[in-house]
């Protein structure tokens, strides 16, 4: 019964402001970096096993505080990293916002394929087959994998079995922790957009463990 973290990169310069997608030299901004820090400190009391990351700079520097803490290594996942949105990475979100193109897309997110880039029915499948292989790899650990925050909504609402052109009613801020529980039956989902303190006991799921049985 693996339980996945799904953690969205912290603050950087770009965020709101343009399409950073897999641009190059992303890094966190200050505000950034103390989030990442705090994220560590919320994340110490969780038995984590491994660390998986986003090969993108935002992802691996949120990630980087933990791993010191917990002594493990960050294994990169290029299947984690942010949308290709093809021909828009680096345009200004308020002059995207603008166009007819973007509206149409944002309101039928099912069928949008970025201009140049991928869709958004690609990105769910190498979303969910990047986590479920994870899970997998550790079927009775606690698993931290650092990603983008599309990607995070794509991964809850197929999880849910929620229709895609809904997605952008989750919020997912940054540095945010959702959580699913992958064992035998239907996805668990933990905690959503999580920015508090993440002290749950884990013997609770031992007791839902044996009530999904009866």
């Amino acid at each position: 019964m693996a339980i996945i973290l799904l953690i969205r990169h912290a603050a950087n310069d770009a965020m709101g402001k343009w399409l950073a997608g897999w641009t190059p030299g992303v890094h966190l901004n200050e505000a950034g970096r103390r989030q990442a820090e705090a994220l560590a400190e919320r994340l110490a009391p969780l038995p984590i096993r491994a660390i998986y990351s986003s090969p993108l700079e935002r992802a691996l520097e949120t990630a980087e505080p933990l791993a010191r803490r917990k002594g493990l290594e960050i294994q990169i996942v290029p299947e984690l990293g942010e949308v290709r949105y093809g021909d828009w990475t680096g345009k200004s979100l308020k002059r995207l916002r603008r166009q007819k193109a973007w509206q149409r897309l944002v309101s039928t997110i099912s069928r949008a394929c970025f201009p140049g880039g991928e869709a958004m029915v690609d990105l769910i499948a190498r979303g969910v087959r990047a986590v479920e292989t994870i899970a997998a790899r550790h079927p009775r650990d606690v698993v931290a994998l650092f990603t983008h925050a599309d990607l995070i909504r794509a991964v809850t609402a197929y999880y849910l079995g929620m229709p895609l052109d809904l997605y952008h009613r989750l919020m997912i801020a940054p540095a945010s922790v959702t959580i699913f529980w992958l064992a035998e039956g239907p996805p668990l989902l933990l905690r959503l957009n999580d920015t508090g303190p993440l002290q749950w006991p884990l013997e609770d799921l031992a007791y839902l463990s044996k009530a999904r049985k009866r």
